[in-house]
């Protein structure tokens, strides 16, 4: 069965996926690629006062990117306000409206993404957070990439202690045996300390697989044009072939 997308998960939350996810679909987007951004479940997300609707930021964002006219309903189908992992989101505020029966529901974040697939290139999966999170109690990202048939692509966030989280994730993949498609160095801050000075060459010793780094770069929005953005499309495009 061929893969009909990737799952881009991070280290931890904050490390820039949302921002590797955009430019990597805007790349794609220049070599003519139609795209769609799935983000299964988005959690902190503001009200929105006017219309009375969880708005899901990063998946806005992500549409954006992708320039696609895929409903954000189906984009992005599972909403919570409380910034925490979305089995527990989901639990608290199902709990609030009387419906504690209520959980996030694997086939049907299945059924979204063949609705995106059949109507798309490719589509690029984001995890909230990283890949072991909870959607339920007895399934988390790592089972939703093997559900879908999904290659991972990793993102780190270059700081103190990324080797280890960098590593401790690349054992899970390979333990669960999903296909890893490299990782992602970010370098969101301009931190100057030993360990950002180190870790991209201890990484590139120490990890068996591709390492693209991102430099610090201006603004918060990607340029698809950077020469990492147009590396990393032409290996996902091979990945995906």
């Amino acid at each position: 069965m061929p893969r009909q997308g990737i799952l881009i998960t991070g280290t931890d939350t904050g490390v820039g996926k949302t921002f590797v996810a955009c430019g990597l679909a805007a790349a794609l987007r220049r070599r003519g690629l139609s795209v769609a951004p799935f983000k299964p479940v988005e959690t902190g997300c503001e009200l929105d006062s006017t219309t009375g609707q969880l708005v899901p930021a990063d998946a806005m964002l992500l549409r954006q990117a992708s320039e696609t006219d895929a409903p954000l309903a189906t984009i992005c189908p599972y909403r919570f306000r409380m910034p925490v992992a979305p089995w527990i989101a989901a639990k608290r505020e199902n709990r609030e409206e009387g419906d504690e029966g209520k959980e996030i529901d694997p086939s049907f974040l299945a059924g979204q993404f063949q609705e995106l697939a059949s109507t798309h290139d490719v589509v690029i999966v984001e995890t909230a957070g990283g890949v072991l999170v909870p959607l339920a109690e007895r399934f988390h990202f790592g089972d939703l990439a093997r559900l879908l048939n999904l290659a991972v692509l990793l993102v780190a966030a270059s700081k103190l202690g990324v080797i280890n989280h960098t590593l401790l994730t690349l054992e899970y993949l390979h333990v669960a045996g999903l296909p890893v498609l490299g990782v992602v160095l970010n370098h969101p801050g301009n931190d100057q300390s030993p360990a950002i000075q180190t870790n991209e060459k201890a990484l590139r010793k120490l990890v068996n697989t591709r390492l693209f780094v991102l430099p610090r770069l201006p603004g918060n929005h990607p340029n698809p044009d950077d020469p990492l953005f147009q590396e990393l499309a032409a290996h996902i495009l091979a990945s995906l072939q």
